[in-house]
């Protein structure tokens, strides 16, 4: 192996362990972000098309999950949305509990309000059950809720 094929793989593997690295630092963000949109689409008793996409599309806009597949997008969130299907009081406290690991950081804080709120509002209708979580995510995020004029 010549020694520009020695650096070219290690400039590789760099890249694929700043990926990894990543990952694991989103991770959080990922649970909660999908947690959060679960708990919203769900406030209303069902989860929507057009909720389904507009989690999609901010996640792949969103440079902090960009490094997440689609596919783990999905499973993280469908995760989410069969705990509080098989159990709503556990898979709330699971939702609430990966929202928590946010709380002190206040710019993850209010983006995943904002995300919330878009995902609540993609079916054109934001109702006040999910107006109710809204806040309640709000809250459980140290935000205030009157922020976002909730």
């Amino acid at each position: 192996m010549s020694f520009s094929n020695f650096l070219s793989n290690l400039k590789t593997k760099a890249g694929e362990l700043k990926t990894e690295a990543l990952k694991f630092k989103n991770k959080d963000f990922l649970n909660a972000a999908m947690s959060g949109a679960a708990l919203i689409s769900m406030a209303d008793g069902s989860v929507s098309s057009e909720e389904k996409q507009k989690m999609i599309k901010f996640i792949e806009s969103n440079d902090a999950l960009s490094v997440f597949t689609t596919s783990d997008v999905i499973k993280s969130f469908q995760d989410a949305v069969t705990q509080l299907e098989f159990d709503k009081d556990i898979g709330e406290a699971k939702a609430y509990q990966a929202l928590g690991k946010m709380k002190n950081n206040k710019d993850a804080s209010r983006l995943l309000v904002r995300m919330i709120i878009a995902v609540a509002a993609s079916d054109g209708n934001f109702d006040e059950n999910e107006k109710v979580v809204a806040r309640k995510i709000a809250r459980e995020l140290g935000v205030e809720p009157s922020e976002f004029e909730l």
